[in-house]
């Protein structure tokens, strides 16, 4: 019992409720919390005054890794390999004026290529646009034709909402950057931040099921078909969809086609593979699709690389034409069965009405393949040894893929070291040929690389460059040695503008019109290769010589605390071959054997 000198407890006042207020944010910490929010875990950027209140911001952040480059195109080229060899969305940051307009190329190439992109760019202060003030451009104008979408935002309230409308954008439908600007006084000002964020897009519904008579009646003409050829996009790797792919082909017992940006999707190893088609792709795959009676177009959008001239191409196939995004279907070519839907969705249910088709008639493909078969025969993929004393560019693109293996991964830059790498590195797997497809970007290669080796740390990352590409973007080896991604750079070094050389070999009487470029076929190299690699911390090494190859490969695979650039001095004089000329119809391919006695090697 208490006694009168025992104090009697106070009772404890009730609990206060919790505040369900939203917590007050700038405009700067709502971007950082909704992109952690939205699972951002890596970002690309390089900061600038429009930009600094975010920047600001993105110092304290533990779960978000930044990543500085040295110039804004790297830092869209670097997210953009993040994103197609993880599947993820990529993420570059640039400040205004300058710091958006060069981070414009990587959003043209993201959009030429559906990868999924979110550029977040600073603005001038919302009371000083449309004044010509300093570091100041349109920036939302000028990427509108070149993004899914692009936002300015001059309210900070707004900032949450957009961004999870951007990143939704971006990554759904058919995959594409989108531009989120944001003013300076949006990101110092605060307003409430509220998570999660309504998001309303009136008309932005992409279809991913397609209709049931549309799958029925491509079934159908499958069945009917006695040449047919599944015509393989970049499409299918972006909808995830290489299982239904490879469940379909198998099962139908059709060939496949994998376009440039396609490479992977089905593997190289599978002998349904007719290999690449297009300008520079192999006589099988060029010639299947000419001869087909019935083109089964999978995520591929039937680019003027691929059909030559359209008027001629596949003069006697019926289309069936399965894309996410509707504007493609008929863009190029009439569809005879369009289909507008998911590629692993269409993939899955086309299997299954083929299979109930075919209950009652099996489709005979067997006079199809034994004309495939004598192709690949006639006409294998092959390169001759230089007369010049110099190294083969095939050789070593050749050697450094079975060096490798499939479970690297292949960043190319553009020109003939591109064409070879996707012809004589054999791919098992989506996401291990990471290339600039539809914008031909030079320069793609040693940042996109980057990119894929924050994405997967764990892989093997090469750059496959020419000496031209290469001198584009070269300043991310700093990058790439002070953050501790140690990519491989191999830089074909032809001392030449390789590709345009050739055109100039074959169409202009060999009149070499400024593509010299002197970086290693004379006594002055230009820059000298290796010690530009030393200068950016990188190891350089030099090979002139087939004996040198090997052990160099060898020793770059090996080097993991630094970027390793290897200068591979290669002749001048060798050429891309198949090829078919632009401007002409696919048979065409034949003009190449003409021209390419190696073909004939065995």
């Amino acid at each position: 019992m208490p006694t009168e000198s025992t104090p009697v407890p106070t009772p404890a006042p009730p609990a206060r409720p919790a505040s369900t207020e939203p917590p007050l944010l700038t405009g700067s910490g709502a971007i950082l919390a909704s992109l952690e929010k939205l699972g951002v875990t890596d970002v690309f950027g390089l900061p600038g005054g429009a930009i600094m209140p975010f920047y600001d911001e993105l110092m304290a952040s533990t779960s978000i890794r930044h990543i500085l480059v040295r110039h804004e195109q790297g830092a869209g080229h670097a997210a953009e390999g993040y994103a197609a060899a993880s599947g993820k969305l990529g993420v570059c940051i640039a400040t205004s004026g300058p710091g958006a307009t060069n981070l414009v190329t990587a959003i043209a190439d993201a959009h030429m290529d559906s990868v999924p992109l979110l550029a977040i760019t600073g603005q001038v202060f919302s009371t000083s646009m449309g004044t010509d003030a300093f570091q100041e451009v349109d920036i939302t104008g000028i990427t509108m034709p070149i993004t899914k979408h692009s936002f300015l935002v001059t309210d900070p309230a707004d900032v949450p909402g957009v961004l999870a409308a951007a990143v939704h954008i971006a990554t759904t439908g058919r995959p594409g950057p989108v531009l989120v600007d944001i003013t300076k006084d949006a990101q110092q000002k605060t307003a409430p931040f509220i998570w999660p964020p309504k998001i309303d897009l009136p008309g932005y519904r992409p279809v991913t099921k397609a209709h049931g008579k549309q799958i029925q009646a491509a079934a159908q003409l499958m069945v009917e078909s006695r040449k047919p050829v599944l015509y393989v996009g970049g499409g299918v790797i972006r909808a995830g969809a290489r299982a239904e792919l490879l469940a379909f082909a198998e099962a139908t017992g059709a060939p496949v086609v994998t376009t440039l940006m396609a490479r992977g999707a089905f593997p190289d190893s599978h002998p349904h593979h007719l290999g690449m088609p297009g300008m520079h792709g192999t006589v099988p795959a060029v010639l299947g699709l000419q001869e087909a009676d019935l083109l089964v177009a999978i995520g591929a959008r039937f680019d003027d690389r691929v059909t030559g001239k359209v008027s001629e191409f596949a003069p006697h196939a019926k289309i069936v034409h399965i894309d996410i995004d509707p504007a493609e279907i008929g863009k190029i070519r009439a569809a005879d069965v369009p289909i507008v839907g998911d590629a692993r969705e269409v993939l899955a249910d086309l299997l299954s009405a083929f299979q109930k088709a075919a209950v009652d008639t099996t489709p005979d493909y067997a006079d199809w393949w034994k004309r495939l078969s004598t192709l690949k025969q006639q006409y294998p993929l092959g390169y001759t040894e230089p007369d010049d004393g110099l190294l083969s560019p095939q050789w070593i693109i050749e050697k450094i893929g079975e060096m490798s293996g499939p479970e690297a991964i292949y960043a190319a830059g553009v020109g003939q070291h591109q064409m070879w790498a996707a012809q004589f590195i054999k791919y098992e797997r989506p996401g291990s040929w990471l290339n600039s497809g539809g914008a031909g970007t030079m320069g793609y290669a040693v940042p996109a690389a980057m990119g894929a080796k924050v994405a997967e740390p764990e892989r093997l990352v090469w750059a496959i460059d020419g000496d031209g590409c290469f001198q584009m973007t070269n300043q991310e080896l700093a990058t790439c040695t002070i953050n501790n991604i140690p990519i491989k750079v191999a830089v074909i070094n032809n001392s030449s503008l390789g590709m345009v050389r050739q055109w100039q070999t074959l169409f202009y009487d060999g009149r070499h019109s400024f593509t010299d470029l002197n970086t290693g076929h004379d006594t002055v190299m230009i820059p000298d290769f290796v010690k530009m690699a030393d200068a950016y911390g990188a190891l350089g090494i030099r090979v002139t010589t087939k004996e040198e190859v090997e052990p160099a490969i060898t020793l770059a695979m090996e080097t993991n605390d630094r970027p390793v650039v290897i200068d591979f001095v290669v002749s001048r004089d060798a050429m891309v071959w198949p090829m078919v000329p632009q401007g002409v119809g696919n048979s065409s391919v034949q003009y190449a054997r003409d021209h390419a006695p190696e073909w004939d090697r065995e």
